[in-house]
Formats: C-alpha cells, structure tokens, sequence
C-alpha cells in the first residue's frame, strides 16, 4: 500500500482501527476489549455476559476517577462500538439463539496488536530474524530449483555438515544457546503464535464479506440463476486458491495431523521448561497455543459451512418464488379458458404433446409389510384424594451464577488470587448449601482455578431457621 496523503486521509476518515485509535474513549475502548478478548483468548461473548464484564470494568474504573467519568451504561457502549459508524465489534445472532453474541473485528484486533507493540520489550532481539531470513531464502531458493544436479549438490553440502557436528558432538563438543539466544528465539515464538490467531478472524472476515456480495447479487440478479451460481463458485474457489487460502488450508493440514499435534505439544513442554525461559515469566497460554489455533481453525470452518448453508437456504427461496411465478402463469391459463368457455375460438385452440406412458418395473415395488393393529386399552382414570403440600413448589431457590461470577470477578480487580473463604468474607452466603455448590460449579468450570486437596477449610452460614451449618471442603483457589 502506497502512503500517500489520499491515501491515508481515506484511512483516516473510513477505516475503523484509526478512528479506534482517535476516539475520545480509546483507553476505555482498547483497555476493555483486550481484557475481554484477547487476553483469554475468547472469540464469542453473549450480550448478557459481556455487559456483565463491562459492568465491572467501568465500575473499577469509576472509583478511580470519580462517579461522573463515562456516564452511559455497559449496553449502550456496546451498541455504540457495535454500529456502522464505529464498527469495533461485530454483533450478530447465532443458529438458534435470540441473544446477540459480540466479536472482534479484524481492524480492532489490529489497533490492539500495535498498541501492544508501544510497550517497552525488555530487550530487542535481532538474531533469530536474522536467521528466520536466512531459513526463508534458503527454502525458497531451493524450492524453486528445477535443476536436480543443484538440489543434490545442495543436500550432500548439508549432509556434510550435520556429518561434522555428529562428530564433534561425539568428541565432546557440545554447542549450547546461552540464555540470551534462548529468550531473544522465544519472543519471536510468542509474537508469532499471537500472530496466527489474528490471521483466522480476517480469513472468516474474507469469506463473510464474499457472502454479503453474493447476496446483493441475487437480489439484483436478472440473468439465469447457472449463470449466478457459476459466478458464487467462482469467487469462492478465488479466495480458496489465492495465495492467503492456500497458505490457510496448508496450515490447517499441516495442524490437523495428530502427530504434528503431538510433537508440538512435547515440544512446547520442553522450552517451557528451560530456565532462561521461565526467567521471561511467559504466558501460560503458550502452552496450549496449538490448542487454541485449532479452536480458531474450526470456528473459521464452521462459519464457512454455516454461510453456505444460509446462502443454500436463500436459493432455495428464489426456486420457491420462481415455482410461484409459474403457478401464477397456469392461473392466467385457466382464467382465460373459462373467459373463452362459451364462445371457443375456431380452428385449434391448444396443442398438447402426446402424452407418454408411465413405466413401472416390478423390482420398484415394495414388499408387503403388514399393518401394525394398535393396542387400545379402554380404561378410566380415578380421580385421587390425596393432601399434597402446594407450598414447596414455592419454596424452591434459584442461585444467580451471574452473580457469584461477577463477586469473583470484583475480588480479584485489585489482586492475583483469592481463596473461596476469604471471597465468603466479603460476600458470605445468602442462600447456603444452594450457592456454596455453585460457587464449587464455576469454580470447576473456570480454568486456572486451583482447588488444593491438601489443606482443607471450614464454610459456615445460617439456614432459613436462624440454625448454625458448617461445610468442611478442600481449599479452592481462584486466580486472575
């Protein structure tokens, strides 16, 4: 892209990571969404939950710097980052939900991508560039020789190397990365993990923007519907045999090999492991990473089927409004022969082709299945006279998970870890043994939460009666 002035006062103007980057609320915008998004890695939120977030981060934020700082509430933010004009969030209804669920753009992945870039690094590796350039080169060098005299050359020079490290490994020499070539490889490994996870939702962009098109198509289509799908199926085999898909659909191969997967795993475990790389305090995702790229592969994947889907379900209400049309015709048909009824026209009125037979083989018969007799039994139900206790049915509780989700959320604003006993101090029982197994629910289903067998702790909360319960559990530990 050429940076001319048009070119960037367009950007400017229309594209929605610079106009995230000169919002009056930027900090607010930035700060919340990567809190909500990217740093667990989410690509989904429902409106319900994500308010319930934002709920907490302006309140946090309001006691810092006063009541009256962003006075409009957690949905109307939502609308606002989620309208055409901004354009930050993208909503929208899932297969068989009423509730709007929230995604990132890919522009607002971006805007936070560089924003992060800002930070200070503590220190600026050049090294394993440098030699990720020399590995490119040599890759696409020598994929890209038709001359199997040089490729053969080339392979026997490397065979004689590996064959002299071999033997000066054998002697005891023995080559080490120092702790500096170790982290300065791992920052790059990092950053492009974290980069691979953007590249999928602009991929998912790509094929949902050639779904909008297609549909604006039909609407306005004119021609045979052969001619439109042939045009559909060649734009969607465009993307697909474009250079970005076909480097996706070579890394979704590559990935989905169970033994790739594996040696991956095993081998993340082993560099997590090192000393200088522990030093760097890493991010606990780097270790299920490969994990996550395949989540994000298959929400990719299932979008594309589903787009298909809808689309098919859209041609298909053209077949129906075409099928109409032609009802439409035989209506006129009849109308005018009933118009012509008393008074026929001389000479031939209609020619109809001569009608064929119908064939019916014998093998295309089905075999004689004898009716199922249903078995009616005439029997009278009595009334009971039985006392039931209506009462209980109005004596049930309902525990808000929300609720104690958003207590847990609230502990742990101003530190790393908090056990479920200090989080009852704060916020004891209301509703006993009912939300004590709740509290134990999430916190089963929320990762990172340690629940420590060795030490145990004592719950104590009073019943609807004013009487004295206590619960003895292992220690649970709920962490950032």
């Amino acid at each position: 892209m050429q940076l001319d002035y048009t070119t960037l006062d367009a950007l400017r103007r229309h594209h929605p990571a610079w106009r995230l980057l000169r919002a009056d609320n930027a900090p607010l915008i930035a700060s919340f969404l990567q809190r909500a998004f990217i740093a667990p890695n989410l690509r989904v939120l429902p409106r319900a939950e994500l308010v319930s977030r934002l709920d907490d981060h302006l309140f946090a934020l309001r006691e810092t710097l006063g009541e009256t700082a962003f006075p409009r509430t957690a949905g109307q933010y939502l609308d606002d980052w989620a309208g055409d004009e901004q354009g930050w969030l993208r909503k929208f209804y899932p297969p068989d939900s009423d509730e709007p669920h929230y995604d990132l753009t890919p522009a607002t992945e971006k805007a936070l991508e560089w924003l992060a870039s800002l930070g200070g690094r503590g220190f600026v590796g050049t090294e394993s560039r440098l030699l990720t350039i020399f590995e490119l080169l040599r890759q696409m060098v020598e994929g890209s020789e038709t001359d199997p005299q040089a490729r053969i050359a080339e392979l026997e020079r490397r065979k004689a190397e590996i064959d002299a490290e071999i033997g000066r490994i054998r002697a005891g020499d023995l080559e080490l990365l120092d702790d500096t070539a170790l982290r300065d490889r791992f920052q790059q490994l990092a950053a492009t993990a974290r980069g691979l996870l953007a590249d999928f939702r602009e991929v998912e962009q790509n094929f949902r923007e050639l779904d909008r098109r297609v549909r604006e198509r039909i609407a306005l289509w004119e021609g045979a519907k052969g001619e439109l799908l042939e045009e559909f199926f060649g734009e969607r085999d465009a993307i697909a045999d474009s250079d970005q898909g076909r480097s996706f659909h070579a890394f979704w191969d590559f990935l989905m090999s169970p033994a790739r997967q594996e040696d991956l795993g095993d081998l993340l475990e082993k560099v997590l492991g090192l000393p200088a790389v522990r030093e760097l305090a890493p991010d606990p995702r780097i270790r299920r990473i490969h994990y996550d790229w395949l989540e994000a592969g298959e929400h990719t994947q299932r979008t594309v089927a589903r787009l298909s889907q809808q689309l098919r379900r859209y041609l298909d209400d053209q077949t129906w409004l075409e099928n109409r049309r032609i009802m439409q015709l035989l209506h006129d048909i009849e109308a005018g022969a009933l118009q012509v009824r008393e008074t026929p026209p001389r000479g031939p009125f209609m020619v109809l082709d001569r009608p064929a037979p119908d064939i019916e083989l014998p093998m295309e018969r089905p075999l004689f299945r004898p009716p199922v007799r249903p078995e009616i039994r005439d029997q009278v139900l009595a009334e009971g006279d039985g006392e039931i206790d209506t009462g209980r049915l109005f004596e049930q509780a309902w525990v808000d998970r929300a609720r104690l989700a958003a207590n847990i959320r609230r502990a742990l604003q101003g530190r790393d870890q908090v056990t479920l006993v200090e989080l009852l101090e704060v916020s004891p029982l209301e509703q006993g043994l009912a939300e004590l197994v709740t509290y134990l629910a999430i916190a089963d289903e929320t990762g990172g939460t340690v629940i420590d067998e060795a030490h145990r702790d004592t719950v104590s909360w009073q019943d609807g009666q004013g009487k004295l319960r206590r619960a003895t559990l292992p220690r649970v530990i709920f962490n950032r």
